[in-house]
């Protein structure tokens, strides 16, 4: 059974996604107390029981969550966008490229690509990969 955590379980985001997720029985769904949301001690240790970590968050506190999450190998998935284009983290748009969907599967952290990007993206990679917009 995976174990997710859900930092920022309270938001739209948040919510849209405990809602999805509760409902599957091969997943745990962690929560960290209303009280201590902010707590870095408790949200460090939830983190270090989690195989995965949502991030629904502002982007400053989504950087301070995968800095607690640091010392362990919990796979994060980032909403926010303060790692959409950051080192060391992967794309989260399998649709980008054949082999984008394995990095994914394999990265310890992916960052999503958001609403906008992903309209633009998707309607603008196909014309670049057959030549009808150039990148230079």
């Amino acid at each position: 059974m995976n174990k997710v955590f859900i930092d920022g379980q309270a938001g739209t985001t948040g919510l849209q996604i405990e809602a999805r997720l509760a409902a599957r029985d091969d997943i745990t769904l962690l929560e960290i107390p209303e009280a201590d949301r902010k707590n870095d001690k408790v949200k460090a240790a939830i983190i270090a029981e989690a195989d995965v970590v949502i991030l629904c968050l502002p982007d400053d506190a989504a950087r301070a969550t995968v800095a607690l999450a640091a010392a362990h190998d919990t796979r994060i998935l980032d909403a926010s966008t303060a790692h959409r284009v950051a080192d060391d983290w992967i794309y989260g748009m399998p649709e980008l490229q054949a082999e984008q969907r394995e990095a994914i599967r394999n990265a310890r952290l992916v960052s999503n690509p958001g609403c906008w990007p992903t309209g633009f993206l998707l309607a603008a990679a196909p014309l670049v990969a057959a030549g009808i917009i150039r990148t230079s």
